[in-house]
């Protein structure tokens, strides 16, 4: 049986971020890393942007150099699927082979979700979660016209964009009455959905599908439960991940959307962590709510946590969320969390296409949305950071910065 002091599953963000801190914190054990792709760690957010439009090649995906992970003498154990785990021998199972660890990191992400109707297992219909997803739809863009993409989430959004851009036609379902509506308010929504429109998405709310036709293996139309035909060449759906935490919760771990995690991002297994888009904690800017937060922010900060742990230097995980995504010229960034706002306060004219969107709950900002304006994300970070009540006159007034509005 081969043995490593610490034994990282998941060669993502979270896991490189692991490795890398283990030897910044001066940690001089063996160190393995099982990931079930073949490349090393690269960064995933640019795959349905600039990876897919073209304007980024995968070399520039890598999170470190691949001769990296070498000159730190950690072991990359890449194609390899982890089975099981077993937390009293203190070894995982990955095909015939067990793997002994002093320690076990956990960093498994997730897998995309995918329809469970007639015909989704078509060749054609794809999910944009690792480099092949996203090799596999290039290799055949050529000979698409048409695309249907189900999901109005971010992914969905961003598939749009590039394919807008690279002149296919986009028809974009989503099943709720707006776009990003698990994730941001009605105005962020209503904007989004209008700057797809004019770059030619066919965008539809409320749609429910019934089933996708398919000839050969391969989608040829999806059809709506009203009975509208939608002829299309590729489906793309996006509509979330399934945390990948099956042999540890079968291992006994405490769990149920994600596996969850204590503050330091202990596992309820002796030695285990968890973090990332997998690991499930009460997050503060939550307002305490036991949640999976599916962000390279957290999936970096997680692991440092855990690493600190490990390295006998405790700091228990406080960082406060944040996001982006990048639409045709649009860069949205968000910092918070806003589910559960009860006011919204808009800063700037959505029509000059650079504006903020401040979330309240009981009169404290929670979160912001904003569309390209750096400066408002940048100084209302501190104030999601102090929950604080500030002047709602002043936070509408985009004419005077966010560091300086006063208390309300």
């Amino acid at each position: 049986m081969s043995y490593y002091d610490i034994l990282i599953v998941g060669a993502g963000h979270a896991g490189a971020q692991a490795a890398i801190a283990l030897r910044q914190m001066g940690f001089d054990g063996s160190v393995g890393m099982i990931g079930d792709e073949k490349d090393p760690p690269y960064e995933r957010p640019p795959l349905s942007k600039e990876y897919f439009a073209g304007d980024k090649g995968f070399d520039r995906l890598l999170i470190r150099p691949a001769a990296f992970w070498a000159e730190r003498n950690i072991a990359m154990l890449l194609g390899r699927r982890v089975r099981s785990v077993d937390p009293v021998g203190r070894f995982v199972t990955v095909g015939d082979e067990e793997i002994g660890y002093g320690k076990l990191i956990w960093c498994t992400g997730g897998s995309p979700r995918m329809l469970t109707c007639k015909g989704a297992d078509a060749h054609n219909v794809h999910a944009v979660r690792r480099r092949d997803d996203v090799d596999a739809m290039m290799a055949k863009l050529d000979s698409v016209t048409h695309v249907t993409i189900i999901g109005g989430g971010y992914i969905g959004l961003e598939a749009a964009a590039v394919l807008s851009k690279l002149g296919k036609q986009v028809v974009l379902l989503e099943a709720q009455d707006r776009v990003l509506a698990r994730v941001a308010g009605e105005d962020l929504s209503r904007f989004y959905e209008g700057e797809h429109r004019a770059h030619g998405v066919d965008r539809r709310t409320g749609a429910q599908i019934d089933h996708i036709d398919a000839t050969d293996g391969r989608a040829t139309a999806v059809l709506m439960q009203d009975g509208e035909r939608i002829d299309t060449d590729m489906i793309i759906v996006g509509i979330g991940i399934i945390p990948e935490t099956g042999p540890l919760i079968a291992a006994g771990a405490a769990g149920g959307n994600g596996v969850d995690v204590d503050e330091y991002c202990r596992t309820s297994l002796p030695d285990i962590y968890a973090v990332g888009d997998c690991a499930s904690h009460a997050n503060r800017f939550a307002g305490g709510a036991q949640m999976r937060l599916e962000s390279v922010q957290n999936a970096n900060d997680q692991a440092k946590v855990a690493v600190a742990h490990i390295m006998e230097k405790p700091a228990a995980y406080d960082a406060v969320p944040w996001f982006w995504s990048n639409q045709y010229d649009l860069k949205l960034q968000t910092v918070g969390i806003s589910a559960g706002f009860d006011q919204t306060i808009l800063r700037g004219d959505p029509a000059s296409r650079s504006f903020s969107i401040v979330y309240l709950k009981g009169g404290k900002v929670i979160a912001l949305d904003c569309v390209n304006a750096v400066k408002d994300y940048v100084q209302g970070r501190a104030h999601v950071v102090a929950a604080a009540t500030l002047d709602p006159a002043q936070l509408a007034d985009a004419s005077i910065p966010l560091k300086e509005v006063g208390l309300g």
